[in-house]
Parts: structure tokens; C-alpha cells; sequence
């Protein structure tokens, strides 16, 4: 093995050897540049007298004769002889010399360390440079081998044709069948051209799925996505490629609408629109309203046509759109059940529906619009409203007449007609709906049906019985006696009505009922009036928008549809509307959400500017001492929370009014506790309890609950904490009245009044109210009470007396004392 080729981390050996290493180092530029520096390495040798010189190589040479030719000059004049050396400096000499051998052989060691990197970085580079150039040469052979394909395709096609060719001129010019050669040779020649040149796919290897993609051109692979988006772009060039001209519209402008909306509609940039406001004088952002007139201002400013339209036009309006004749079917009929508390309404409907629905309710009394639909045995389905008798309920009880189709009037037998049963009357008759009187309860003592039917001529209700027009049937709840009856006259009188609705299009209904369900969330109960509600519908109720998640009927099973006149349970509402709120089902959420935002403004709108009183008595009624009392309401569904508040704003009097904070639907919350707490009001629940957290909070802050499911107790209970609110009433009763004669002096400060009593009695220690010209002076009591000096304790009508009163000397002669006593109430509102 060589000089050259050392074995890697070795060390050169000490001895008679060459005095040059030849070495190279790598150094590196910046932007990949670099250079190769050749390194020597050289090392001193000491000749000794008959040490034979070893044959250097031509470099190492030139440096030793340089060195060498000093030595050849002249010699040098004699010195001294040297002295003799001492031990300690041999020593120091025999160390330096160590230390210069240590010193070389670790330059040595380093210097060939320095190689066998130089070596593997030279490896490295060949290897890469290799590894590149073998690339490239792939590359190059697989786009000549793909191009020479190209060529020879197309060269086999000319070839096909030119053979083609030849063969139909040979036909042409040898009638007889005797072809040319020559189309045979050049197929030979081709078929051994082809035969001398291996496949392309074999010259260029493996075919790999890129390969595939790249068909053949060596380059990048592209995405189905890339080149999709490529050739879109390509179209746009082609279709656009002269300057886009500008589309007008017909923007359709409401009395108020926001910059960002008013762009969308004209199809311009926002910024462009806050730039021709800014330029008029407005500094607006692009979700800011501008009025109708500025709106209109700028749709011109753009060149495009302007159309002002009312912001109402935005509801639903369902009176103008009216189903053609021949799309009507026949609908079962809308029954409402009406009259006065506890004359047996929903007993009746019990023994039509045969289930136990009073059972449910609170004190037998109706809480709800219950909805259901019954169908007798051999008749036709009848959907059966049934609405809270209770007085608080009047605008429920209101909407439930307004949606029917027939009304029974629900009379007790042994009761005759009472307040709520003529105000169920004045309902049915706004509502111009046909009537039918149920005399209920004959079965019991005292029962008198002719009395009721007397009664009703008061009111302009003439039954048949007594050669009137309106049915009456008698019936019992309790002992289920004239059900068949009734409901023959309901079937009669909805076949004189000829009920028809159009069943296939977009449903029409009306909301009887809504609540907060806990794991439902908001549930309407429904009525569909037109049209088939289906799964999946938009629809927009009152200020709720949302999308039928699930319909349920009257007996808790899911429904897919509801045809007319059947009632459903909506779940997928995005909030809870109020009884009686139309149900429209519209085409889009766009469109739900557009109305019910508009209704949502107009019912804030209305909640703020609605005056509940005249300027001149709200200004009277800002200097009066009236004492607000707060409270907040929770119940289990919107109706009931309505009716409760509603009878308990008729509970305020002049000197204190009921101040409902807050009215809401399902369970009482942490903030209602809170807002209580803020303000001390109790929080009432109906049919409604706290949650876990509500409660720890109330008992923490202190916080009133007060739990009821009977109307009538929550209001007794709202008017006595009212009356405890004002205090004990304060009753005067006067006693008697006397004149002022004389005043006389009595002591140094006080004086005494001589009085003829005029009316009544004067009795010592009374209160008093002095007057002069029926102008109180005063108010004080009698402290002594004198008749010719001796004391009395009161004085009759028509004599003379002379008085003393408390904390008061204004008494003049000709002024009237008034003497009263005060008696303490317990109020009662």
C-alpha cells in the first residue's frame, strides 16, 4: 500500500520517510461556491554523519536544495570551542525535543484526519453529482423516447395512409386481382424498424402512477382540482376577454335598509357606497341604515332603477291569497268549547273524547287551549278546542272563538247564565260563528234547562225549543247522556257550512299554544287551517322562524303531515310565539328569518313608544305617591304567563300598581333569582319550579318564591302582599263641628277659643282640623275642654264651650273647628 493510501485515522510513523505531505482542504463560499487548497506538510529532519539521503520527490526537492545552498558558501571563522553542557540543560533540551516530537506527530495525526474527510466529501460530491447526472439522463432518455413514440405514431399513421393509397390505385389500375409489392416491403421494412427498437416503456423502466399521470413529459405531476381550475380560468380568459360590461338592476329599496344590503341589491362594492356617502356629507359604516330617500340617491347615483317599497310589504300577507274552487276538499270542522268556570266544559269534552282530561288540570279548572281531534263511531273526524273559562283567560278564550268554525256554549243546568258565559257570547257573536247551546248537568238537584233557555232570549239567543234558530241539545258529563246528540248537531250544522280547504300547498295555520319544554325545547301547539305541514318545512310564527323537526298529534305519537284542521305539536321553533299568532310555511330560511325579524322590530317598536297613559296623566301621576309593586312571573306555557299577567295589571289601583320586571316560559333560572334578588320582587312560578342553581342562589340572597297551578289563589295572594304593601286604611269619621266666638288668652303662650257647637258632639282628646274659610289652618287635637271653668269631657250640640288646643295658637274669631275620630282598616284592594 502507498504513501498516497493511508489507512483512515492512522498515524505516520516516526522514522526516515518522505518530508512532505501533500494534503487538500475544502473551503466554502457563500451561494454554494467552493474551492479545493492544496496543504503540505513539512517536517524537519536531523542528518547524522553516515545517515544515507533518501530520494525525495520533485517537490520536496526544490526546498531542500533552497536550504541547502546557504551551507555551500564560504565557511565560517573559527569560534571558541563550546563549553561542556550542563546536566540541567540537556535535560531541558532532551524535554524541548519531546515536546517538539509530541507537537508533529499530533500535526500528523490532524493533518490526516483532515484528509479522510477531504476523501469522504469528495465521495460524497461524485456520488450526488452522479446520482444527478443519471437523473437528468433518465429524463432526457424518457422525453426522447416519449417524442421518437410521437414521431413514429404519426410516421405509422402517414405510412397507413400512403399503403391505403397505394392499395386503391393498384385495385384501380389491376382489375384482375394483381397487387404491387411494394405496400408488402414497406411493411417489412417498418415491421423490422420496429422489431431493431425496443419498446418505449421498457427504455424508459418502471411505469409508476405518476408516470401515469405525467403521460410521458417528464415533468411535475398536477392535480385533477389544478387542471380543472386551469381550464375554468382558460374559459373566463376566452369569455371575458374585453372589458366586462356593467349589468343594471331594478333594486328594490325599503324604508330603511343598511349600506352592506343595499350593495348586495345593486350588485356593488360596500366601500364604493360608503364612499359616495362620504363624498354627500354622511359618515356612515357599511352596516349602518340609511333612510329611503338616501338610498334612492345612490341606486340613481349607479345608473341602476329604483323601486320604494313599503317596509310591511316585507310580512306575509295571507288574506289575498285565496285557493282557486276547484282545489278545495272537505275538511273536518273546528269545534270550540266555551262558557263559565266550572260549568263542565272539559268534562263534556271528556265524555266525547273518552279520556280524562279535567283529571290533568289544576282545581278541575282549564289552564290551557287544550287541541284534539275525535272521531265518532260511523261520523266524520271533529277537531275539539277547549279554552280556560277562567276570566283571566278572556284574550285566550278570544283567539280560541276567532279560528273556529262552530262554537258550544257550555250552560250549567242548576246555574243559569253567569259573567264569563256572557262574555263566551260576546266572543261567539265578534266571531260570527254559528252557535250551539250544550245544557249541561241535568242529571243534577235543581236542574232547570227551560230557566237557561230563558235567560239566552236576553241576549238575543233564540234556541229551536222555542222557535229559534240556534240548536240546544241537554246533555250530562258526568253520566255521559246526549254525547250522541250533540255531536249529530255539530255534524248538521258543519254539512250546512260545506268546510272545505285546499290540502296540497304550503300550510296555513294559527298557534293555540306554546311552551318551553325542557327536553324539547319550544313546542307550538298548532292548528293548520290550509294546505299539509310536513317534516322539514320553513315556517315563520309571529317572531319566530325555524324548521319542523317533528309534528306530534293529540294522542303523543309522531306524525309525518297534517292536513287541515288538524292539530299538531311543532317541534324546531328558534323561540316561543304567543298563542294566536299566525303559522305561515314559506320557501326559504332566507325568507322565515326576513319576517320574522321585521315582526320582532315592529313588537319592540311597540313595546317602547306605546304610551300606557295621556302626557297629562303621566305628568298628574308623577307627582302622586303611587308605590309600584314589583314581581316576576315564570310559567309552564306562553297563554297562561299572558293571562296571569294581564290579571294582574287589573289588580292595580291608584295608590299601587302591580310591576311585572319580567314574564317568561319553563323553569325558573339563576337570573331570574337574580334579578329578584336586585330588586326585591318575588318570583311567582305557575306550574314552574327552580332549578338547582336557581334555588342556592334564592336561599343565599333571600329571595321569595311563591309556587301555584289555580290562578285564583296567586291573585288573592298578589292582593293581599299589596295591601300589606300600602298598610292598615285609614277611615275618618267626623264627630262634630263648632264655631270660633271668642279667643281668649290662656297662660303665657297658649290661647283658649270660646265655640258654639253647630253639629255633632265635641269630645276631649279628639282629633281636630281647624278652617278658616273652608281653608285648613291646622291640624292638631283637643287638649282641654272647659264649660263655665270646669272640665268636661264633651259638649252636645247648641251650647257654649271653651277649648285648648295642642301645638297651636292661629285661632281667629269666625273660624270652624272640625273634631273627628280615626279608625284603622285592614285594607282590602
Amino acid at each position: 500500500m502507498s504513501d498516497d493510501k493511508k489507512k483512515l485515522g492512522t498515524r505516520a510513523p516516526l522514522g526516515i520517510k518522505r518530508t512532505v505531505e501533500a494534503g487538500k482542504v475544502k473551503q466554502s463560499f457563500s451561494h454554494g461556491r467552493s474551492n479545493t487548497v492544496v496543504v503540505e506538510v513539512k517536517k524537519r529532519r536531523i542528518l547524522k554523519p553516515g545517515d544515507a539521503a533518501p530520494e525525495p520527490k520533485e517537490e520536496a526537492k526544490k526546498p531542500e536544495e533552497t536550504k541547502a545552498a546557504p551551507e555551500k558558501k564560504a565557511p565560517e571563522p573559527k569560534k571558541a570551542a563550546p563549553r561542556k553542557k550542563t546536566e540541567a540543560e540537556e535535560i531541558a533540551e532532551r524535554k524541548a525535543m519531546q515536546e517538539k516530537l509530541v507537537r508533529e506527530a499530533e500535526e500528523a495525526r490532524m493533518a490526516a484526519l483532515e484528509e479522510s474527510r477531504r476523501r469522504d466529501d469528495q465521495a460524497k460530491d461524485r456520488k450526488s453529482k452522479e446520482e444527478a447526472e443519471r437523473a437528468e439522463a433518465n429524463r432526457k432518455a424518457e422525453e426522447e423516447a416519449a417524442k421518437k413514440a410521437e414521431e413514429d405514431a404519426k410516421k405509422a399513421a402517414e405510412d397507413a395512409q400512403k399503403q391505403a393509397a397505394a392499395e386503391a390505385d393498384a385495385q384501380r389500375e389491376e382489375p384482375h386481382g394483381h397487387r404491387k409489392a411494394a405496400p408488402a416491403k414497406k411493411a417489412d421494412s417498418k415491421k423490422g424498424h420496429d422489431k431493431g427498437r425496443p419498446a418505449p416503456d421498457r427504455r424508459s423502466g418502471k411505469l409508476t402512477v405518476n408516470r401515469a399521470l405525467r403521460g410521458g413529459d417528464g415533468g411535475r405531476a398536477r392535480s385533477l382540482a389544478a387542471l380543472k381550475r386551469k381550464r375554468e380560468k382558460e374559459k373566463r380568459a376566452q369569455s371575458h376577454s374585453g372589458p366586462r360590461e356593467k349589468q343594471y338592476r331594478d333594486v328594490v329599496v325599503p324604508e330603511s335598509i343598511t349600506v352592506a344590503e343595499l350593495a348586495k341589491r345593486m350588485g356593488e362594492k360596500s366601500a364604493d357606497l360608503v364612499k359616495s356617502l362620504f363624498n354627500m356629507g354622511m359618515m356612515v359604516t357599511i352596516n349602518q341604515n340609511v333612510d329611503q330617500d338616501t338610498a334612492e340617491l345612490l341606486v340613481n347615483e349607479f345608473g341602476h332603477t329604483v323601486q320604494r317599497v313599503s317596509e310591511s310589504d316585507v310580512d306575509i300577507d295571507t288574506s289575498e291569497d285565496v285557493d282557486a274552487e276547484d282545489t278545495l276538499k272537505p275538511r273536518p270542522p273546528v269545534v270550540t268549547i266555551m262558557g263559565h268556570v266550572d260549568h263542565g266544559k272539559t268534562s263534556l269534552l271528556d265524555a266525547i273524547r273518552g279520556a280524562d282530561v279535567a283529571g290533568h288540570e289544576a282545581g278541575g279548572i282549564t289552564q290551557h287551549i287544550g287541541a284534539y281531534q275525535v272521531t265518532p263511531k260511523g261520523g266524520d273526524p271533529i277537531t275539539f278546542l277547549d279554552t280556560p273559562g277562567h276570566e283571566a283567560f278572556t284574550e285566550m278564550r278570544a283567539r280560541g272563538a276567532n279560528i273556529t268554525d262552530v262554537a258550544i256554549l257550555v250552560v250549567a243546568a242548576d246555574d243559569g247564565l253567569k259573567p264569563q258565559t256572557v262574555e263566551a257570547i260576546n266572543h261567539i257573536k265578534a266571531a260570527e260563528v254559528p252557535m250551539i247551546v250544550a245544557i249541561n248537568k241535568i242529571d243534577k238537584d235543581g236542574a232547570n234547562a227551560q230557566k237557561v233557555r230563558e235567560e239566552l232570549l236576553q241576549h238575543e239567543i233564540i234556541v229551536e225549543a222555542m222557535s229559534g234558530e240556534v240548536q240546544d241539545v241537554e246533555v250530562s258529563a258526568l253520566k255521559k247522556t246526549g254525547i250522541d246528540k250533540l255531536l249529530e248537531a255539530i255534524n248538521l250544522q258543519a254539512e250546512l257550512l260545506e268546510l272545505k280547504a285546499n290540502p296540497d300547498r304550503n300550510a296555513d295555520a294559527t298557534v293555540v299554544e306554546a311552551k318551553l319544554d325542557k327536553g324539547r325545547g319550544p313546542v307550538a301547539t298548532v292548528l293548520v287551517q290550509r294546505g299539509t305541514l310536513k317534516v322539514g318545512d320553513t315556517f315563520v310564527a309571529g317572531p319566530a322562524a325555524g324548521k319542523v323537526r317533528a309534528l306530534v298529534d293529540d294522542h303523543g305519537k309522531r306524525v309525518k303531515e297534517a292536513g287541515p284542521a288538524f292539530p299538531v305539536e311543532v317541534l324546531g321553533l328558534s323561540s316561543l310565539p304567543s298563542a294566536g299568532d299566525p303559522f305561515t310555511v314559506v320557501e326559504n330560511d332566507q325568507r322565515a328569518r326576513e319576517v320574522a325579524d321585521y315582526r320582532q322590530r315592529k313588537l319592540d317598536e311597540k313595546r317602547t313608544t306605546s304610551a300606557p297613559m295621556s302626557l297629562d296623566a303621566m305628568f298628574a301621576k308623577k307627582g302622586s305617591e303611587t308605590i309600584s309593586f314589583p314581581i316576576i312571573v315564570k310559567a309552564d306555557v306562553q297563554g297562561t304567563a299572558e293571562a296571569i299577567v294581564n290579571a294582574l295589571h287589573k289588580i292595580s289601583t291608584e295608590e299601587i300598581e302591580v310591576r311585572v320586571l319580567h314574564s317568561g316560559v319553563g323553569a325558573i333560572t339563576e337570573s331570574d333569582v337574580t334579578l329578584a334578588a336586585s330588586t326585591g320582587a318575588p318570583i311567582i312560578g305557575f306550574n314552574v319550579r327552580p332549578n338547582a342553581k336557581a334555588r342556592e342562589v334564592a336561599k343565599r340572597d333571600q329571595v321569595e318564591f311563591r309556587y301555584y297551578d289555580v290562578i285564583y289563589h296567586l291573585t288573592d295572594w298578589v292582593k293581599e302582599a299589596m295591601a300589606g304593601e300600602l298598610g292598615p286604611e285609614i277611615v275618618e269619621h267626623v264627630r262634630g263641628r263648632a264655631e270660633v266666638k271668642q279667643v281668649f288668652k290662656s297662660g303665657k303662650k297658649d290661647k283658649a277659643a270660646g265655640l258654639l257647637v253647630v253639629d255633632g258632639v265635641i269630645q276631649k282628646g279628639f282629633h281636630a282640623r281647624l278652617t278658616r274659610d273652608d281653608v285648613i289652618v291646622s291640624k292638631t287635637t283637643i287638649a282641654s275642654l272647659r264649660r263655665f271653668k270646669d272640665d268636661v269631657k264633651e259638649v252636645e250640640a247648641g251650647t257654649e264651650c271653651g277649648v285648648v288646643l295642642e301645638d297651636t295658637n292661629d285661632i281667629e274669631p269666625g273660624d270652624m273647628l272640625e273634631v273627628f275620630e280615626i279608625e284603622e282598616k285592614d285594607r282590602v284592594l
